[in-house]
């Protein structure tokens, strides 16, 4: 932590390299014109629907499928997803997709083909407002927070607002989380202003109800999607389809029957011993059972809209895209330890790396993806698979990765470009930032503007080694990328707290609570991240 006595410092350096960042007018987002006429009524029979399956906190390494076939924790196998499994035989797996710390910033990502810091919805936390700064959320920590915005800007263009010229009609089903109507950013088809709090159905009861009927609105989350299906397949309309799970959110529901599957397994059985606890005194939030069991619906969910577009012989022409909003940290499994560090809430690679699918005409049955990609890319990629151009997508920072998907080789200039990554907030994390560029990564906290933090991901992608001390020009140049950019588009910046009291702070809960995923020089021990 920085002493009060540098606190001038502190500001001084930050206000200096902030405000020497390379500056451009912001431009507003639209669609450049000529995109909206009309296509034939040829044109829309050969367009290839689209549908996007969203899941809530699943981390990279939380599905069955092997992210990474070196990698034995890269997948877990004990949790049963044929459908899932099924996807990326027939498709393509990504090896290294990336999205947002937090289900919502993910969520406008999305939607609007901008970075965190460029749209300004960074999290979902301040309930009104014009102010810039938290300051309530900031008594006592080192830094002054930021707010975040509360909507999606009214000027961007969304997902259906892109593709409605080209003649698509767009349905967003489940959990939207970004306040305001779908209504109003395009979607003919929505459940409305719907948050976390619909999908958690049995409240804070201490186990499953005996009269549970449908665990985490997955089953009417699909029939509604499933109907949606066969209404445009009726009409031969070309569609949009986002299903959005409350699944895997915490707040663990399933079928009883999925719990007794796996309450008995091998994994579950020695969980339960470990923590002392058996199947039937343990509490519902902290069972495994029921976490495996809210997977493997989950995964009938997607085999039964698999299941519609085979029926409606949409299949062959449908992109099915699986992707989760955010990293997460499962650790409840014995002998399967974590790959990354950090969870949720965090710019280190287990809370922003993220599983990720794609099956669809054109890309080849069982390949796999090396390359970065990330949740703002789908927006440009949808609308290259739907005939538009990307380039017509004014102010955005998503990249298409249609040609990629279809076989094109990578260029350099993708395979190295600079993600982006900012949280300016105190919730759980402290404000932090981050930059991806190929394999290097820099990550940023301003409780500690001097401590310069750079990791090699192609051989350290645990982040255990800090090697900016002895890459301090790679570290520099990225480092300057990363604060050029956040001033390029307007981010909000945190400020340090000028009545900090690092002393009080450093008996506090709380900062024993970030302590482990806080900055570090030299290397950290990669054991601590199982404690």
């Amino acid at each position: 932590m920085i002493p009060g006595s540098q606190t001038i410092t502190w500001i001084t350096s930050i206000a200096a390299i902030y405000f020497s960042a390379i500056s451009s007018v912001r431009a507003e987002p639209s669609l450049q014109e000529g995109v909206a006429a009309t296509p034939s009524h040829r044109q829309l029979g050969e367009k290839p629907n689209i549908v996007l399956i969203l899941i809530d906190d699943w981390a990279w390494n939380g599905t069955p499928i092997s992210m990474d076939p070196d990698m034995d924790n890269s997948a877990m196998p004990v949790l049963e997803m044929p459908h899932l499994e099924s996807l990326a035989r027939e498709g393509m797996t990504f090896r290294n997709a990336y999205a947002s710390p937090q289900c919502s910033p993910s969520r406008v990502c999305i939607q609007t083909g901008q970075s965190s810091p460029r749209n300004g919805f960074t999290v979902f936390l301040n309930s009104g407002g014009q102010e810039y700064f938290d300051e309530k959320k900031s008594v006592g920590l080192p830094v002054i927070s930021c707010v975040s915005d509360m909507t999606i800007d009214p000027e961007a263009v969304t997902i259906p607002e892109a593709l409605a010229p080209l003649g698509y009609v767009s349905a967003h089903i489940g959990k939207w989380h970004m306040r305001g109507d779908p209504g109003d950013e395009g979607y003919t088809v929505h459940d409305g202003d719907t948050s976390n709090s619909p999908g958690n159905t049995v409240g804070k009861a201490t186990r499953l109800p005996e009269d549970m009927t449908d665990p985490k609105l997955i089953d009417s989350v699909t029939e509604r999607a499933v109907s949606f299906i066969e209404k445009q397949a009726e009409a031969k309309n070309p569609f949009f389809l986002q299903i959005s799970h409350y699944a895997m959110h915490e707040g663990r529901e399933c079928p009883h029957r999925l719990r007794e599957k796996y309450a008995k397994t091998p994994a579950v059985q020695a969980y339960y011993k470990a923590i002392g606890e058996t199947a039937e005194t343990i509490r519902r939030k902290q069972d495994p059972a029921i976490w495996l069991g809210m997977g493997e619906h989950l995964d009938d969910s997607i085999g039964r809209v698999l299941s519609k577009l085979e029926d409606t012989s949409a299949s062959e022409n449908t992109f099915v895209v699986m992707l989760s909003d955010n990293g997460y940290r499962h650790s409840f499994l014995p002998g399967q330890t974590q790959p990354m560090h950090g969870k949720k809430w965090w710019l280190w690679q287990g809370g922003i790396r993220v599983p990720m699918l794609i099956r669809g005409p054109g890309i080849a049955a069982g390949s796999r993806f090396e390359g970065n990609v990330i949740n703002y890319d789908l927006l440009p990629t949808f609308l290259e698979w739907a005939g538009g151009n990307p380039d017509s997508l004014q102010d955005i920072d998503g990249i298409s990765l249609a040609s990629y998907l279809s076989g094109t080789e990578p260029t350099e200039a993708f395979l190295n470009r600079s993600l982006y990554f900012h949280y300016p907030h105190n919730r759980t994390s402290m404000p932090h930032s981050a930059i991806v560029a190929g394999s290097w990564k820099v990550m940023h906290f301003y409780n500690e503007p001097e401590l310069p933090m750079l990791f090699d991901l192609r051989t350290d992608e645990a982040e255990t080694n800090n090697v900016a001390e002895v890459r301090r020009r790679k570290h520099r140049l990225l480092y300057q990328d990363l604060m050029g950019y956040l001033k390029d588009v307007g981010a909000r910046m945190p400020k340090p707290n000028l009545d900090f009291d690092r002393q009080a702070y450093e008996q506090t809960e709380v900062f024993e609570d970030r302590l482990p995923y806080a900055a570090f020089n030299g290397k950290r021990n990669l054991a601590e991240d199982e404690k």
